[in-house]
């Protein structure tokens, strides 16, 4: 059963998605008002509970020389669907895979390539999987920031520092 994030884990979390490369445990424990060890010690054991699953960069594919982003939208049968997005993985191009819980377009892919000969090869490959395409859409811009479940307030700061 997942545990309860209490203050401390969630003024991590915030801070870690704002910027985890340029962010330091002193910058998150002066913010989140707790010493640079127990920063260490809430991202190891947020680490070793799967709740951080990673850090990964974030890349300009077209400054990549990679200019085509394109999603799929996919349907697989329903008892397939895990082995499928498995499989889609292995394709290379693929960037992004979303498995959806229920219903048809179940398996949403981003792919990336350089011309529309990577894209065909790539679509060609999810169709040769038993893939049905629903769409196909030619991404423009896709933007991420921080679940705002984990902003952490001045409020929060009292609270973790035992200032109730």
């Amino acid at each position: 059963m997942p545990r309860e994030l209490d203050n401390v884990d969630r003024g991590v979390l915030h801070m870690l998605q704002e910027d985890a490369r340029q962010m330091t445990a002193q910058e998150i424990a002066d913010t989140v008002g707790v010493s640079p060890s127990t920063v260490r010690n809430r991202i190891d054991q947020l680490e070793t509970e799967g709740i951080i699953k990673g850090y990964h960069p974030e890349i300009d594919y077209e400054a990549a020389n990679l200019p085509l982003r394109v999603v799929f939208v996919c349907t697989a049968p329903p008892t397939e669907r895990s082995g499928l997005a498995d499989e889609v993985l292995d394709i290379k191009g693929v960037v992004d895979l979303r498995e959806m819980m229920t219903g048809r377009r179940n398996i949403h892919i981003e792919v990336v390539g350089t011309s529309t000969v990577d894209i065909t090869r790539i679509t060609d490959a999810v169709h040769d999987l038993g893939l049905e395409i629903e769409s196909s859409e030619l991404m423009k811009r896709r933007e991420i920031q921080p679940f705002n479940h984990f902003h952490f307030t001045p409020e929060d700061h009292d609270s973790a520092a035992g200032k109730e």
